[in-house]
């Protein structure tokens, strides 16, 4: 059983439910969102997940007991929300989401007005300090409704996909003469991107064919989660068998989106931070963008070439964002696929990145593997390899010893990060589960990057009983 706190990260709440996520909690969250971050009126959503109905429930009556207004906009994306806060007068938003976890698991991200992230310095752990004492408190379920302020029901979808359109500005041309129109797959995973997908896809120039779009907590299809290898298969098959030319999929509730080229290849999102940092400066010429420290060299590249600013952030979207609106930065871009955009309120959109993909794929009429191919061999990357170990600390601090004396540069921002001559690596420890996570990339050297990777993973393996996440 999880201690009632376990639940608390870097910069956001998650956990199994009922062990470490509950009604009790929930109402004691609400109550300490009013208290400590002075919220009068806040806007709710929630991923598909089962679990999601019972928080919002609790989550919601804590929010009224302290005196609050809420909003409920129902099953959404995280986007969403940002949207609202971003968009609305909300003294704050909160989605209830578990995001890419498994099906047992849920969490609350939450903002400020404005979509401004609360994180752990930003004050997520003064609420945690709060939660902890009303847990103490009173340890009722404490769920039921009570004569409080109102708790109104709204939907914002419809301008929200009309802003996505009109931004992304891929509603707007037909194809040239001559041209077929751009065919997509989009496998919404049976998380909430259907609901967007449905709506955006009417104001769209391009043929879709749209896999598992009906959301549905139990999965039956998988927890949609595309970082997994094992979770590529479907949406890869889909991509040949339409003969498409480009493939998206999304985790649960869409603040992520993944690619796959023409002829159904994953594609690292790495090179996609590329493609949008150059259609970014396009718009915004000179301007910053940021990325985190994981895998770099290709970003950086590209932005000086393309005339814009790389500057590195800390790894998570609390962090992300915060660095953003610190720089004023256009756009940064993670690994992990979190993309965050200056004219999203710096926020990370799961439907920005493929309708900008797909407006560049529109005007070039390039294929997208042709795109990113000369950056994908010129800096050769692992992807980011998971591994649950017994004592990360100390697995860290073995690896940094063993390599950094051989190091050209090093930098402790995020983790361990080493970089030589014809190769570099990241290794850090998630802000949200116990993994250590690597990635490695080269310049322009496939075997150097093969014999770098199974090298790190065996020190890994061999040293503290890893096993693969």
């Amino acid at each position: 059983m999880n201690t009632p706190l376990s639940c608390f990260k870097a910069y956001d709440i998650r956990g199994r439910v009922p062990d470490a996520l509950n009604a009790p909690l929930a109402h004691a969250l609400g109550r300490a969102v009013v208290e400590v971050l002075g919220a009068r009126h806040v806007v709710l959503g929630r991923d598909a997940r089962l679990s999601g109905p019972l928080l919002r429930d609790a989550l919601a009556s804590g929010l009224r007991a302290a005196g609050a207004n809420v909003t409920d906009i129902g099953l959404c994306g995280t986007e969403e929300i940002y949207y609202a806060a971003a968009n609305r007068p909300f003294d704050a938003g909160i989605m209830i989401t578990g995001s890419h976890n498994p099906a047992d698991e849920n969490g609350f991200k939450l903002v400020r007005g404005g979509a401004i992230p609360v994180s752990g310095d930003s004050g997520l752990f003064a609420l945690r300090d709060r939660v902890a004492e009303l847990l103490t408190e009173d340890a009722r379920a404490a769920t039921a409704d009570a004569p409080y302020p109102a708790l109104h029901e709204d939907c914002f979808r419809g301008e929200y996909v009309r802003w996505l359109l009109d931004y992304s500005g891929a509603g707007q041309n037909a194809p040239a003469k001559g041209r077929r129109p751009l065919k997509i797959v989009a496998d919404a995973g049976n998380g909430c991107a259907g609901l967007v997908l449905q709506e955006l896809v009417k104001g769209l120039p391009f043929d879709f064919t749209c896999l598992h779009m009906e959301p549905d907590g139990s999965f039956p299809n998988g927890v949609p989660n595309p970082l997994l290898p094992e979770r590529r298969a479907a949406t890869a098959a889909a991509v040949r068998e339409a003969g498409a030319d480009m493939g998206i999929a999304w985790d649960g509730d869409f603040d992520r989106c993944f690619f796959y080229d023409g002829n159904g290849n994953f594609i690292e999102s790495y090179y996609c931070i590329g493609l949008l940092a150059q259609e970014l400066l396009r718009r915004a010429p000179g301007g910053k963008v940021v990325h985190d420290t994981r895998v770099y060299w290709n970003t950086r590249e590209v932005v000086l070439a393309a005339g814009g600013q790389p500057v590195m952030g800390k790894t998570g979207h609390a962090f992300m964002k915060e660095r953003m609106r610190a720089e004023d930065a256009v756009y940064g871009g993670e690994m992990s696929a979190h993309h965050y955009f200056r004219d999203f309120a710096y926020c990370d959109s799961g439907m920005l990145p493929w309708l900008l993909v797909a407006t560049l794929l529109h005007r070039t009429g390039r294929p997208l593997a042709e795109l990113v191919a000369e950056r994908m061999n010129a800096y050769p990357c692992s992807g980011e390899i998971n591994r649950r170990v017994q004592d990360a600390p100390a697995l860290m601090k073995l690896v940094r010893e063993q390599y950094a004396p051989y190091a050209l540069h090093e930098d402790s921002m995020d983790g361990v990060n080493l970089e030589f001559a014809n190769w570099r690596f990241n290794l850090r420890m998630s802000n949200t589960e116990p993994l250590l996570r690597l990635n490695v990339e080269t310049r322009g050297n496939r075997a150097l990057l093969e014999d770098k990777t199974a090298e790190l993973l065996h020190l890994l393996e061999s040293r503290n009983g890893a096993v693969l996440a």
